[in-house]
């Protein structure tokens, strides 16, 4: 079956708008997938996530045997650096929004909040996911893809 990767339909112009940190952490908080870009033996590696967003971080959970949950475990204080990007772009006319957060994510340690993580975020797979990491944003950037 073939596929058609042909040009949408033009949207008219469009332009590319700067989002403040508060509305792109607000766009990134009604979603609850992403992307999470951490490096893995001095490369950059992206895995697809479900997160939540709390008091301004980010939290997603992962497993004990993850590339991320080894990264963060090594890293001393403040923690691993990563890039979290999230976005909803339409397929057909290719408007939307993208947001990026970069910053130090660190291991979850405090069992309470590990339960309450667990009770949050439902994981895709039957993988056991005994950990979260949390992402706290240091750069928070976005745009907006819109008509003119």
């Amino acid at each position: 079956m073939p596929y058609d990767n042909g040009p949408p339909e033009p949207a008219g112009p469009r332009r590319s708008l700067e989002l403040d940190s508060a509305e792109a952490l607000r766009l990134l908080g009604s979603v609850s997938f992403g992307r999470i870009v951490f490096t893995q033996h001095a490369l950059p590696t992206i895995r697809p996530v479900n997160h939540v967003l709390d008091g301004g971080d980010i939290v997603i959970r992962t497993h004990d045997g993850a590339a991320l949950t080894s990264r963060a475990r090594q890293a001393g204080a403040p923690g691993v650096v990563v890039a979290y990007e999230a976005d909803v772009i339409d397929a057909d006319t290719h408007l939307g929004w993208s947001v990026v957060v970069t910053g130090y994510a660190r291991l979850v340690t405090d069992a309470d909040e590990l339960a309450r993580y667990a009770t949050l975020l439902r994981p895709w797979s039957q993988q056991t996911m005994d950990y979260a990491v949390r992402i706290r944003p240091d750069l928070v950037t976005g745009v907006r893809l819109t008509t003119a």
